[in-house]
């Protein structure tokens, strides 16, 4: 029988609309059939986006109206294109930490022009995420190892709340990442401003303390905010505290793209870290939201989506953004069931920071800073964090060095290390195949043959054997192929390759099996294969495995038939 049978609907099982016109899309998404639930839907989420919002823009260096402007057209343009009718996108944790690591990098470089050169990486991750859509590599963007990105989803929770000791303690945080906050912790622990610290502790108390049934009337973030900077104003005295300090009022300006020759390379790179961050950000919680709506979304539309967001927004000096799971789950809750709501949203969130700017002045930074530490906390992985051991060793260890290397290393290294880690042990699994995957048959106890096989098998006494193979033929499998064929009956006269379980062969296998079928024409055998067809018989044409192939048959049966006629010396046609 095949060694894999269980059907699983996966990314690659979701076919996307070939057909996109960005202008129809938009036009196709404003409806009103479910307007009274959009509204709600809309202007709960923009009330839990506003201290969000805040709080990333304040977190990453740009300041507070970087992330006003990005949670306004990020969320307005992947509602008004994306893929996804119920997805809230905004600026992230995720984001938000990558985001403050190349705005420091650049500002370092570059005092004058480094914050318009932060945002221009922004605008190339954009035009990385349509180039994405456009290219329909959407249903493969999550097809990554879990552990990998459970690894570098924690790393990244770690490095968030890591970043917010020293603002909760009342300073600014210091340069060089985890390493650098290390190094500064005496000097931070021994200057403590006591009111900032009140005013944290007060915010995380607040986080989370609140009732859960009552989240859904005043968001913990929104009453950390609104309690916090009350306190502040009435008990801390005047100079206590750092406030998030002024946000001009008006629409944002346009901000043009800056950067030298020399930093091509590096914009690049850091665009591109920036672009598939996203996409996983975005297309995990759009499969959250089909799993709450019964709906499919369509993740090539969803990038181009997001990628006009992340463009725009870097454009205008907003924070990049991705889908969002807070801001799209109280969507959901709140009735919302079209894009409606997410445009309301950003309409909403505009008028309000143009109506309230003045008053945001005061939000103390050390509130933002336990809002953001919340956050922190919220995207470790605990479920597989507590429980990783337990399922696979390998996967722990994944899933650990990914988030040592995130927080220590760098974003981007630790992914790939992750990634190559988590294929090597795969391919060792595969080379260690069990040989009823890769097996030379024995007719006396195999199950996957007829009576009728056996009972052929059995009276040509040695002179046929049957090598079958089944399941996915990657590279990792060419060495259990190798084995086999070394320890292969040389006393048989027909060797019958059944290939009729494969369900597509790499160019390696085909190579290995190359060499089975070589060795068993050069040794004066008549070789079969049976069951070949499609793409696994495209590949052995193209290898030349034909040339030593004595005939094809559709099925074992018919080719065991023909080896019989052979031996008996009848006529066969090839």
């Amino acid at each position: 029988m095949p060694v894999f049978q269980v059907k699983y609907l996966s990314p690659l099982d979701i076919e996307d609309d070939s057909s996109y016109n960005p202008v129809m899309s938009a036009l196709d998404r404003i409806t009103t059939d479910t307007l009274r639930g959009d509204l709600f839907g809309g202007l709960t989420a923009a009330v839990v986006s506003l201290p969000m919002a805040l709080t990333f823009g304040a977190v990453s260096g740009a300041g507070p109206q970087a992330g006003l402007t990005g949670a306004v057209l990020v969320g307005l343009f992947a509602a008004l294109f994306g893929g996804t009718r119920t997805l809230i996108s905004e600026p992230t944790g995720p984001m938000t930490v990558v985001m403050t690591a190349v705005i420091t990098r650049m500002i370092a470089t570059n005092p004058e022009n480094g914050l318009a050169m932060a945002f221009t990486v922004v605008m190339v991750a954009g035009v990385f995420q349509m180039l994405l859509g456009a290219l329909k590599l959407g249903r493969y963007i999550t097809l990554m190892p879990y552990s990998v990105i459970s690894g570098f989803m924690s790393g990244i929770g770690v490095l968030l709340i890591l970043t917010q000791i020293a603002p909760m303690l009342g300073h600014p945080t210091p340069t060089g990442g985890a390493v650098g906050l290390i190094a500064a912790l005496p000097r931070l622990l021994t200057s403590v401003r006591l009111g900032e610290v009140l005013l944290a502790a007060v915010s995380l108390l607040l986080l989370f303390s609140w009732p859960r049934r009552f989240r859904s009337i005043v968001p913990p973030p929104l009453l950390a905010v609104v309690v916090g900077t009350l306190l502040a104003v009435i008990a801390v005295p005047e100079g206590g505290y750092r406030a998030i300090g002024a946000i001009p009022t008006g629409l944002p300006q346009m901000v043009v793209p800056r950067f030298t020759a020399g930093q091509v390379t590096r914009v690049l790179i850091d665009g591109g870290i920036l672009a598939v961050l996203g996409a996983i950000d975005s297309l995990l919680t759009a499969m959250i939201a089909d799993s709450l709506t019964r709906e499919r979304h369509d993740s090539n539309r969803e990038l181009i989506g997001q990628g006009l967001g992340n463009f725009f927004s870097g454009l205008f000096g907003g924070l990049p953004g991705a889908g969002a799971t807070m801001g799209t789950v109280v969507n959901i809750q709140s009735g919302g069931r079209s894009p409606v709501a997410g445009i309301i949203r950003s309409l909403v969130l505009l008028v309000a920071v143009l109506a309230l700017a003045p008053m945001l002045s005061v939000i103390p930074m050390a509130v933002l800073a336990g809002i953001a530490v919340k956050v922190g906390v919220d995207i470790l992985d605990w479920s597989f964090l507590g429980r990783a051991h337990r399922i696979s060793t390998s996967a722990t260890v994944v899933m650990y060095t990914v988030l040592a290397m995130t927080v220590l290393v760098d974003l981007i290294v630790a992914v790939g290390v992750g990634v190559f880690v988590a294929n090597v042990l795969t391919i060792e699994r595969l080379s260690n195949l069990p040989s009823t995957r890769v097996t030379t048959v024995d007719p006396a106890g195999e199950p996957i043959l007829t009576e009728e096989e056996r009972r052929i098998l059995e009276a040509a006494e040695g002179q046929i054997v049957l090598f079958h193979l089944s399941g996915p033929m990657i590279f990792g499998v060419a060495q259990a192929i190798a084995r086999e064929h070394a320890a292969m009956d040389r006393r048989g006269k027909i060797l019958i390759v059944d290939l009729a379980d494969v369900s597509m062969i790499g160019t390696t296998v085909g190579l290995a099996l190359e060499n089975v079928i070589r060795d068993a024409h050069d040794a004066g055998k008549t070789v079969f294969l049976a069951g070949a067809s499609g793409e696994t018989r495209d590949r052995l044409w193209r290898i030349g495995v034909m040339d030593f192939v004595a005939g094809e048959r559709d099925s074992r049966g018919e080719a065991l038939a023909a080896a019989v006629a052979q031996i008996e010396g009848k006529h066969f046609l090839t």
